[in-house]
């Protein structure tokens, strides 16, 4: 299917613009990356795409999209519709859509919090940012003891969404060593065709 011109405002550091670059990459699809630190997001010509100034926001075209997890949503059904990455079955975008939620909501207050208070410190209750990503992870974990994937038998929106602050969280003090279910997960994600890391900190990992 042909594209107009796909533009990501964004950061490569950002765990929510690289889900939607992990998934650009994996539909082939060509894009440009445009750089939007704090300075930029704070303009009118931003806050024009996007009244938040939040990142990221993809241009498709005429078309504005903002929120990482809509913009997932819209590639999937625009460009790669019956590909599997949102299934069609009422049951399976369900699936998807419960680890989108989490994505938004125990992965962004737990380590995803973590991270941005070590990295840029962004203001956080660490204590309880520490706690709710221990629940999280031990739940992930023990949920892909008996499964490859997040939310169906292959990689769906659910595994992109999640990948990079799960795959990150070492650097906001949250270790991985206690997960290994979860530690195959990522290799799986990072075995996908079209996959890139995220920019790893110069800080200090955790295990």
């Amino acid at each position: 299917m042909q594209t107009t011109s796909l533009i990501l405002h964004g950061l490569p550091v950002s765990g929510h613009v690289h889900r939607v670059e992990l998934l650009l990459r994996m539909l082939g699809l060509p894009f440009t990356l445009v750089p939007a630190p704090a300075e930029v997001r704070d303009s009118a010509a931003f806050r024009a795409l996007n009244p938040l100034g939040q990142i990221p926001v993809l241009q498709d075209g005429e078309l504005v999209i903002n929120d990482s997890n809509a913009i997932l949503v819209y590639l999937a059904r625009r460009y790669a519709p019956g590909s599997g990455w949102l299934p069609d079955d009422a049951a399976g975008a369900a699936a998807v859509q419960r680890w989108l939620s989490i994505a938004a909501g125990e992965l962004a207050f737990g380590p995803a919090k973590a991270r941005a208070n070590a990295l840029w410190k962004v203001p956080a209750d660490l204590v309880q940012a520490g706690a709710l990503a221990q629940r999280l992870l031990a739940f992930m974990d023990q949920h892909l003891g008996t499964h490859r994937f997040l939310a169906a038998a292959h990689a769906t929106l659910a595994d992109l969404a999640c990948y990079s602050y799960v795959a990150h969280a070492p650097e906001g003090g949250i270790g991985l060593a206690p997960y290994p279910a979860l530690r195959a997960w990522l290799a799986r994600i990072e075995a996908l065709p079209g996959f890139v890391a995220l920019p790893a900190s110069p800080l200090p990992a955790a295990a």
